[in-house]
């Protein structure tokens, strides 16, 4: 196949790494750079900052870290840049970027997509009283409603790119859509080209956590681990079809296989076959990888099936306050004597709120890390010597977050013994932003591009209406054999991740042959057992045939999710190495042929 489009990921999140932007400059050849910045959490700390000054709201690392230092070799090399970098504030932080640009007298025309932002509707949404689109639940009160942003697509990038932009910044779009407008305006698609989009969607979802499609998080860690000081950056070649290739700089670290990209193929997609975006919904479960070199990997078979009338929106809301804080035991009973101390802090302060006639804590997490509280019933049995008990909790009122903080503080003379810890600022409450996701239609959403040459209206184009996949045919039951038992990571990789209050676990056989073994072993009654002390909604699997693969959710396994939660893990990012501990029963032959080619 003639040579794509190349495009490489220089951010996964608002603090990645530095060294990103130049490294990818330095591998030279590429057409365009493209940063993601923005998740759940991201936004709700966004949304506080452009509270506070109507200047700040934006991810000032792209400015003054990934671009400054950068934009000389960026204009020299003629290389394209995406970013969502303006979060909740897009028109300043592309005024910060124009005028470095003047500042070193460069030509470089920078454009910027608004119209996400939605709280001035604040009031018209309130009437029409959606409901959240995970829970049901109702729309919180007006005043309490602190942004409300709808998750853009790629088009909008795509026309801004068709204006000759040489940077393009957006606020909230989904996280593939600075890839996928890449190739829109590269390849002409329009919203008929289902597979094509599918396909761009899904290099733009390797691309978006940076390095955790070349080792970054990897199962098999100790493959890299000597090479992680100098990772490479994913680099994606996009063909017209919509395949594509990933590789990483000639001589960096890390690792591009089947295993790396598929871990990051299956992280946080929820229903691999209703993968829903605002260009296209996406059906992966086809999707094959063939590892073409050293460090290459081919993807192809996304499919496309049709386009949504909607975009998901996130509003946050003033949902009280929370904090917490680690105390550290060690010694003989130090499970049970943190577990005491933390009973004892919280009976005093609950006995004080009922003094003051003041409510009961809306939530409380007690978690003994290092006692294996994150394993539930299949936690051991053997008594810690050293725990980290963490005492977190929400509340209405400011000041019975803080009446914890300083219970739990004045308590250091009257605790069992063992009481340590590393001193440092006591904690103070923080304000909370609760999520609550719904659908706003497309019509009621007014996006606007606006550069050097002034202001465009931009209207989405009609398309296919989506369809539902076809159902995927799941494993048969393994036949009767010689059984034995092994951990799931002699037989898979896995990569965990979160959707609001929702936990996504994929686990990709590492031979395919292993999957039926697999789909098997991890039913959901296997799966309440190993996640029933987190979990109290549904669990669904999905098989992915194509990859040889399946996802997990978890639904109401979060607390809330990331953005109140109290949890240690408030994102599930360790709930696949929970899994990977998990036996599973797989045919001793079939096992000793795979031991046989390592």
């Amino acid at each position: 196949m003639s040579q794509g489009l190349r495009i490489g990921g220089a951010s996964g999140f608002w603090g990645d790494a530095s060294q990103a932007t130049p490294q990818l400059l330095a591998a030279g050849g590429l057409d365009f750079i493209v940063y993601d910045y923005l998740a759940e959490i991201t936004m709700a700390i966004l949304a506080r900052a452009r509270a506070k000054d109507p200047e700040a709201g934006y991810a000032t690392d792209f400015v003054t870290t990934a671009m400054a230092p950068n934009l000389a070799e960026i204009a020299r090399q003629g290389v394209r840049i995406i970013s969502n970098a303006g979060g909740m504030n897009p028109e300043a932080c592309a005024k910060a970027l124009r005028g470095e640009v003047e500042k070193q007298g460069l030509a470089l025309k920078v454009a910027v997509i608004t119209g996400d932002d939605l709280l001035a509707q604040r009031d018209a949404i309130a009437r029409q009283a959606p409901q959240d689109m995970f829970r049901g639940t109702s729309l919180p009160p007006a005043n309490k409603i602190s942004s409300i942003n709808a998750y853009l697509g790629a088009f909008p990038v795509a026309a801004a790119l068709d204006r000759a932009a040489d940077i393009v910044l957006t606020g909230r779009c989904v996280d593939s859509a600075v890839t996928l407008g890449a190739a829109i305006h590269h390849f002409g698609w329009g919203p008929d080209d289902l597979d094509a989009l599918a396909g761009g969607s899904l290099a733009g979802h390797i691309l978006e956590c940076g390095p955790q499609a070349t080792g970054g998080n990897f199962t098999d860690w100790r493959e890299v681990a000597d090479r992680l000081v100098e990772i490479g950056y994913p680099i994606a070649e996009v063909f017209e079809d919509g395949s594509f290739e990933v590789s990483k700089p000639e001589g960096s670290g890390g690792k591009v296989s089947r295993g790396t990209v598929g871990e990051q193929m299956l992280y946080e997609i929820g229903d691999p076959q209703a993968y829903l975006l605002p260009d296209v919904a996406c059906d992966f479960s086809q999707v094959t990888l063939e590892e073409t070199g050293p460090d290459r990997v081919r993807v192809s078979g996304a499919r496309g099936l049709g386009v949504p009338d909607s975009y998901k929106t996130c509003l946050t809301w003033a949902d009280g306050y929370r904090s917490g804080h680690i105390f550290t035991f060690y010694g003989l009973e130090a499970e049970a004597k943190a577990q005491h101390f933390a009973d004892t802090v919280l009976k005093r302060c609950r006995a004080t709120l009922t003094r003051l006639q003041a409510p009961d804590y809306t939530d409380v997490s007690i978690e003994l890390l290092g006692a294996e509280s994150q394993f539930g019933v299949l936690r051991s049995s053997e008594p810690a010597r050293e725990v980290a008990v963490k005492i977190a909790l929400r509340h209405p009122d400011a000041r019975a977050v803080g009446l914890f903080l300083k219970e739990a503080t004045g308590l250091g003379l009257a605790t069992p013994p063992g009481l340590s810890g590393f001193a440092g600022a006591r904690p103070k409450p923080s304000p909370v932003l609760a999520l609550f996701s719904y659908l706003t239609p497309k019509d009621q959403v007014r996006v606007q591009i606006t550069d050097e040459a002034g202001v465009l209206d931009w209207s989405p184009a009609p398309g296919p209406a989506a369809v539902a996949a076809d159902l995927v045919q799941v494993p048969d039951a393994p036949k009767p054999a010689r059984i034995v038992e092994v951990p799931l990571v002699d037989l898979a990789w896995a990569r965990s991740g979160d959707k609001g209050d929702i936990a996504n676990i994929g686990v990709m056989a590492r031979d395919p042959a292993c999957m039926p073994w697999i789909w098997a072993g991890l039913t959901p009654a296997h799966l309440q057992k190993v996640y029933g002390h987190f979990c109290d909604g549904e669990i669904e699997r999905f098989y992915l045939p194509g990859s040889a693969s399946m996802n997990i959710l978890l639904h109401g396994a979060l607390g809330g999710g990331g953005t109140s939660s109290l949890r240690n893990d408030p994102q599930a990012k360790g709930y696949g190495q929970l899994l990977l501990a998990v036996p599973i029963a797989v045919d001793a032959d079939l096992l000793a042929r795979l031991q046989g080619q390592e």
